[in-house]
């Protein structure tokens, strides 16, 4: 169904879950500007709480995290979350309210589960919290049965657990051993739990995967009840993960092993009922992602494709970054420095990128190209991206007809390349992303 143009593929392009990118960030932001910015942040707002520590570190792993083996790291680490959601709810308008909160990492059930409640405690009393959907990322491996109340508790209905693979050679070789029995009791932990929207991390591209691997991940995923699943290829780059230096890159699938995965993957979600999410994400119909991407709300933030539709999110904790309409800012990734930070009472944030009239226009664009396949492009935007446009072009992957840009059904896999033909900055950036497949 996909055409195939190892060319047009190779070239590494950002999976823009913002923009701009983090690439661009630089750090003349600092915490005078996100004070500012939540100072005004009327309306719905969304909050990200960061848990930068998991039980185990898998190999394949690009996350900003670190082992939970150390009681008083944990424990100093979520005071000073506790302090930075005063610091930050003192800031936020009366008007404001929250519609929204994730839990993510890491793996938010790497802390002790009544500290996880803890901490949803406070934003209940700091935050005006407004019937918020609630999401928590987890880690199946440390998912006990003392989490349902847990999630329960907090109301939570959105949950993402990560799978990667339900095959135990491939467990094995990334690092990520998890028996198909503790996957099994975490669905029921979760469902009990009153999880409506399950999904499950899902990788292609691992070190000896085969064909056959993946087709049975996909229908285990199926089989045990899904909303959702997010197949994402697997993206080696030791140099800037040394973890992944444990992994066999030599057994790695090449490119056109992979586009065949993820073709493949496509195709056999879709036979199953599943509705495509953009590039990456898949869901039942009757999910609220589904729904939104059929009625055009489809949005995209660092959570990756969403249905949250609000126009401000604030990230807490290590690393975290707030997004504004005019400022995106990332706190402190050290998670060290981020507690001393607190520790005298400061904000963390160290960088950020402020967004410009045209960094706005051009996302935009971006957003809709992502998000529903199709955007309207001015003339001078649209003359702007006509060189590295026109391969996509001649390829029949897009067409353009009176000022609109349309991505065929066909040429998902080559959706973020041709969204970064409208972004300025990858025609003056030397940093390198993942490929497109």
């Amino acid at each position: 169904m996909w055409p195939y143009y190892p060319d047009l593929l190779a070239v590494p392009v950002p999976r823009y879950t913002s923009y701009p990118t983090a690439a661009e960030f630089a750090d003349d932001i600092g915490p005078a500007d996100l004070a500012d910015a939540v100072a005004t942040a009327t309306g719905e707002v969304s909050l990200y709480i960061h848990i930068p520590f998991c039980e185990k570190i898998c190999w394949y792993c690009g996350c900003n995290t670190a082992a939970a083996n150390r009681k008083q790291r944990l424990a100093s680490y979520m005071e000073a979350l506790h302090r930075e959601i005063a610091l930050v709810a003192a800031l936020l308008p009366a008007n404001a309210r929250v519609t929204r909160i994730a839990f993510g990492g890491g793996s938010p059930n790497a802390v002790a589960p009544v500290d996880l409640v803890r901490l949803f405690d406070q934003l209940v009393i700091k935050f005006p919290l407004d019937r918020p959907t609630v999401s928590v990322e987890l880690d199946p491996r440390t998912l006990t049965d003392e989490w349902q109340a847990v999630l329960r508790g907090i109301g939570a209905t959105h949950s993402s657990m990560g799978v990667q693979t339900f095959s135990p050679r491939l467990q094995e070789a990334i690092g990520r051993v998890q028996p198909v029995e503790m996957i099994e009791r975490g669905v029921e932990i979760l469902r009990e739990a009153g999880i409506t929207s399950m999904n499950f991390d899902l990788m292609y591209g691992l070190p000896g995967q085969t064909m056959e691997d993946l087709e049975q991940s996909l229908d285990c995923a199926a089989r045990f009840g899904a909303d959702r699943i997010a197949l994402f290829g697997y993206a080696h780059v030791p140099g800037m993960f040394p973890r992944q230096r444990q992994i066999d890159a030599s057994n790695l699938p090449d490119n056109a092993a992979r586009f065949a995965m993820a073709a493949s993957g496509y195709e056999r979600l879709l036979a199953a009922g599943y509705q495509p999410i953009g590039f990456d994400h898949f869901a039942t119909p009757g999910d609220p992602i589904a729904v939104a991407s059929r009625e055009g709300r489809l949005r995209r933030n660092f959570q990756g494709f969403t249905e949250d539709q609000a126009p401000v999110l604030i990230g807490l904790g290590a690393s975290a970054i707030s997004s504004f309409p005019g400022l995106l800012a990332q706190n402190e990734k050290n998670s060290g420095r981020y507690r001393e930070m607190l520790s005298q009472g400061r904000l963390t944030v160290t960088r950020g990128k402020r967004r410009s009239i045209e960094d706005r226009r051009c996302g935009a664009i971006i957003e809709e190209l992502l998000c529903r396949g199709r955007a309207r492009v001015g003339s001078a935007t649209l003359d702007a991206a006509s060189a590295r446009l026109t391969p996509y072009l001649k390829a029949g992957l897009c067409s353009l007809d009176n000022g609109h840009v349309t991505i065929g059904d066909h040429a998902v896999p080559y959706a973020r390349s041709i969204a970064s033909a409208f972004d300025p900055y990858r025609r003056q950036s030397a940093r390198q992303f993942s490929t497109a497949i």
